[in-house]
Protein backbone atom coordinates (compact mmCIF):
# COMPACT_ATOMS: atom_id res chain seq x y z
CA UNK A 1 0.00 0.00 0.00
CA UNK A 2 1.62 3.36 -0.61
CA UNK A 3 1.16 6.34 1.57
CA UNK A 4 0.70 9.98 0.79
CA UNK A 5 3.10 12.59 1.86
CA UNK A 6 1.40 15.29 3.94
CA UNK A 7 4.02 18.68 4.65
CA UNK A 8 2.94 19.94 8.30
CA UNK A 9 2.59 23.97 8.11
CA UNK A 10 5.67 24.02 9.91
CA UNK A 11 7.92 22.48 7.14
CA UNK A 12 6.19 24.21 4.79
CA UNK A 13 7.11 27.39 6.23
CA UNK A 14 10.85 26.23 6.69
CA UNK A 15 10.91 25.35 3.20
CA UNK A 16 9.53 28.21 2.08
CA UNK A 17 12.31 29.89 4.06
CA UNK A 18 15.01 27.74 2.72
CA UNK A 19 13.89 28.99 -0.93
CA UNK A 20 13.88 32.58 0.10
CA UNK A 21 17.00 32.70 1.66
CA UNK A 22 19.21 30.68 -1.23
CA UNK A 23 16.91 32.92 -3.60
CA UNK A 24 18.29 35.76 -1.83
CA UNK A 25 21.97 35.05 -1.53
CA UNK A 26 22.49 32.48 -4.38
CA UNK A 27 20.32 32.67 -7.11
CA UNK A 28 16.63 31.75 -8.14
CA UNK A 29 17.91 28.61 -10.26
CA UNK A 30 19.58 27.44 -7.35
CA UNK A 31 16.29 28.17 -4.60
CA UNK A 32 14.46 25.89 -6.92
CA UNK A 33 16.92 23.15 -7.30
CA UNK A 34 17.57 22.96 -3.41
CA UNK A 35 13.50 22.58 -3.03
CA UNK A 36 12.96 20.64 -5.06
CA UNK A 37 15.84 17.94 -4.34
CA UNK A 38 14.27 18.14 -0.81
CA UNK A 39 10.78 17.70 -1.98
CA UNK A 40 11.86 14.74 -4.06
CA UNK A 41 13.70 13.27 -1.12
CA UNK A 42 10.68 13.08 0.32
CA UNK A 43 8.29 11.03 -2.11
CA UNK A 44 10.35 8.17 -2.14
CA UNK A 45 8.83 7.84 1.72
CA UNK A 46 5.58 6.64 -0.17
CA UNK A 47 6.67 3.51 -0.95
CA UNK A 48 9.73 3.00 1.66
CA UNK A 49 8.03 4.80 4.78
CA UNK A 50 11.07 3.17 7.05
CA UNK A 51 13.56 4.09 4.36
CA UNK A 52 14.93 6.87 7.41
CA UNK A 53 16.87 5.74 10.26
CA UNK A 54 15.05 6.77 13.78
CA UNK A 55 16.05 10.53 15.06
CA UNK A 56 17.58 9.85 18.15
CA UNK A 57 17.19 13.18 20.13
CA UNK A 58 13.34 13.05 19.23
CA UNK A 59 12.83 9.38 20.80
CA UNK A 60 11.21 10.69 24.01
CA UNK A 61 8.42 12.08 21.82
CA UNK A 62 4.93 10.53 20.67
CA UNK A 63 5.78 9.24 17.31
CA UNK A 64 8.55 8.05 16.00
CA UNK A 65 10.38 10.01 14.02
CA UNK A 66 12.85 9.21 11.41
CA UNK A 67 14.59 11.51 8.80
CA UNK A 68 16.46 11.51 5.21
CA UNK A 69 18.99 13.40 4.65
CA UNK A 70 19.38 16.31 1.25
CA UNK A 71 22.40 18.24 1.46
CA UNK A 72 22.61 19.68 4.65
CA UNK A 73 18.94 19.29 5.59
CA UNK A 74 17.99 16.87 7.93
CA UNK A 75 13.88 15.92 6.82
CA UNK A 76 11.98 14.79 9.89
CA UNK A 77 9.19 12.71 9.55
CA UNK A 78 7.01 10.38 11.27
CA UNK A 79 4.36 7.80 9.58
CA UNK A 80 0.55 7.81 10.65
CA UNK A 81 -1.74 5.90 9.56
CA UNK A 82 -2.19 6.48 5.80
CA UNK A 83 0.59 8.87 5.77
CA UNK A 84 3.84 10.31 6.09
CA UNK A 85 4.09 13.72 7.84
CA UNK A 86 6.84 15.77 7.42
CA UNK A 87 7.60 17.85 10.56
CA UNK A 88 10.30 19.82 9.88
CA UNK A 89 13.36 20.13 7.26
CA UNK A 90 16.13 21.09 9.48
CA UNK A 91 19.21 22.50 8.69
CA UNK A 92 22.24 20.00 10.20
CA UNK A 93 24.77 23.23 10.45
CA UNK A 94 22.82 24.66 13.47
CA UNK A 95 23.19 23.25 17.23
CA UNK A 96 21.49 19.97 17.16
CA UNK A 97 19.37 20.93 20.26
CA UNK A 98 17.33 23.16 18.42
CA UNK A 99 15.65 20.06 16.67
CA UNK A 100 13.92 19.13 20.01
CA UNK A 101 12.37 22.98 20.31
CA UNK A 102 10.17 22.13 17.02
Amino acid sequence: MELRVFWTDTARFQLEDIFNYYKDKASLRVARKLVKQIIDRTILLEKNPNSGPKEPLLSERKFEYRYLVEGNFKIIYWQQDNYIKIATVFDCRQNPEKMKEI
